[in-house]
């Protein structure tokens, strides 16, 4: 089953000892397109803080409730590294953080929706550690170039082979937390209708302009099925 960011906002972060917060966006990485952390912000328990959490820690969510259960504890959640989410988050600070909860160094890769797998689903770093030390120290700290927020992404505007069709209004992933769509609201070209463009498909992501170029035809967009949410 798949899901759309949209619907994810506002879920519970539930601990092994209470609610720690509700997710306020996702982190993705514009290479692989999957998602590497969920940002958590924080109840008054913790001065509404914003936290990164990795979807390798989490248990099987919870859809009927709203809840995102994970193998952690507030105290691991209050000593955790401070990062700020409104910046650039650098190599240095990703490191900091897996070594704090003991995640695996490296790309994670959860269970998946219904893995129930915990840490246990998440896949070795395929970097040894002093090898990742050495990354961070050669890499910038200006930010990982590649980590984006979804909620940055909204907005930008298509464009096929022969125009330009609308802009991104959601992202739909995956039960291994792989964006497999985007949402596209084809506004005044073609109104009231949405569609899905996948990431494949894409031959270049301006951040600069905000724009995406996609290798299909106006034509093909028009008569292919609409997005139906449910």
């Amino acid at each position: 089953m798949q899901r759309n960011i949209k619907s994810m906002i506002g879920f519970a972060m539930a601990e092994t000892d209470g609610e720690i917060g509700k997710v306020d966006e996702f982190y993705f990485d514009d290479e692989t397109w999957t998602i590497r952390y969920l940002v958590v912000k924080t109840g008054g328990w913790l001065m509404e803080r914003k936290v990164l959490i990795s979807p390798g820690a989490l248990k099987e969510p919870d859809w009927e409730h709203k809840s995102f259960p994970v193998n952690l504890t507030k105290d691991q959640v209050k000593h955790s590294p401070d990062i700020d989410t409104d910046m650039p988050v650098s190599r240095q600070q990703e490191l900091a953080l897996y070594h704090h909860y003991q995640w695996p160094y490296g790309d994670p890769v959860g269970a998946g929706f219904y893995g129930g797998m915990g840490m246990m689903g998440m896949v070795e770093s395929r970097l040894p550690l002093e090898d990742a030390i050495a990354l961070q120290r050669s890499e910038k700290k200006s930010g990982d170039p590649h980590l984006r927020s979804t909620s940055e992404i909204k907005g930008y505007r298509i464009h096929v082979t022969d125009g330009e069709i609308g802009d991104v209004s959601d992202l739909i992933v995956d039960k291994d937390w792989k964006i497999s769509f985007l949402v596209v609201d084809t506004g005044n070209w073609f109104p009231g209708k949405k569609v899905l463009i996948s990431p494949e498909w894409i031959k270049e992501l301006n951040w600069e302009s905000s724009s995406i170029t996609v290798d299909v035809s106006k034509e093909a967009v028009k008569n292919s099925p609409e997005y139906d949410p449910n």
